[in-house]
């Protein structure tokens, strides 16, 4: 059960999958301030694998997730959103504080049900979009949100996931393959372009080649942004591109280091809002405002073609 004041916060690990193996369980074993207090896992041979390696404690069935949340302060997910979310409102329900991967789910009602219930069991919540935890990224969102005078944003977000000879091994993965780039790589980009920006006041979507997404964005600022989303694309043209434009010219979002340094960062904030009380910006009310905005861009695709 959580306790505000823990040192180290015990954090359990709800997914055995790559992002599992690749990011999050290396970003919390070595995290300073994190103890990484278990491993959970459909399969029980994938939850012995990764504990071992961890040099932590694995759990299986519905009996090791009622086990795991017992005994941990916070839960990490690396699950299917439609896994995630029942789990996540589950946890909060024990007293656990959340950090969840984006999206939170891929329904309103379900993205919603984890925001009631982390609001109802006053535990913290984080939803990890990358580029808000890259230290490089974060320094810029930040930099240029402190800025007035956008005129407009474009942002491209292309990967070759399902590309023609791709042998990516997130590429065996139901959901994306399902929902596409709008709801896997959608949310990094709305996550930039939001605090920068303003919120999203309309929205237009259409569908592209392949699962490619085209959106066109009106925000609170007056600004508008273009947001081009796939898996998709070629390899030779795939890239993440990010560009703002207005009265003091032109920013691009730099580099950043990857995926395990940003998700340490995640582990900071989630641990930052869980000591001092205050919500994070990137908290599961964000995550089911992105669901919101997902869930119609969806739409008027589906419907537009």
């Amino acid at each position: 059960m959580t306790t505000a004041g823990t040192t180290p916060l015990r954090i359990g690990l709800l997914g055995t999958g790559p992002w599992a193996r690749n990011t999050q369980a290396p970003a919390l074993a070595a995290h300073p301030g994190v103890e990484l207090n278990g491993v959970w896992g459909r399969r029980a041979e994938a939850a012995d694998a990764l504990a071992t390696a961890h040099g932590t404690r694995a759990y299986t069935g519905e009996e090791g997730i009622d086990a795991l949340l017992e005994a941990s302060d916070a839960v990490a997910f690396a699950l299917p959103p439609d896994v995630q979310a029942p789990l996540a409102v589950r946890a909060a329900e024990a007293g656990c504080h959340l950090l969840m991967d984006k999206p939170v789910a891929t329904t309103v009602a379900g993205a919603r049900a984890v925001a009631e219930a982390a609001e109802k069991a006053s535990v913290a919540s984080v939803v990890f979009c990358t580029l808000r935890f890259a230290p490089e990224t974060s320094a810029w969102i930040a930099e240029q949100a402190a800025v007035d005078g956008w005129f407009t944003a474009r942002a491209q977000w292309l990967g070759s996931l399902y590309a023609a000879g791709s042998d990516s091994e997130y590429a065996d993965s139901p959901w994306r393959r399902d929902k596409g780039g709008l709801w896997d790589v959608g949310p990094h980009a709305l996550s930039v372009l939001i605090p920068v920006l303003g919120d999203v006041e309309h929205l237009t979507a259409a569908a592209g080649p392949a699962d490619t997404t085209h959106l066109i964005l009106r925000h609170t600022s007056g600004a508008s942004s273009t947001v081009t989303l796939g898996l998709s694309t070629p390899p030779g043209a795939a890239g993440v591109e990010i560009e703002v434009r207005g009265e003091r010219g032109t920013a691009s979002i730099p580099g950043w280091a990857g995926a395990e340094t940003a998700f340490r960062g995640a582990v900071d904030a989630l641990a930052e809002a869980v000591r001092t009380g205050v919500p994070h910006a990137c908290d599961a009310r964000f995550g089911l405002h992105l669901t919101e905005l997902l869930a119609a861009a969806e739409q008027q695709a589906q419907a537009a073609g």
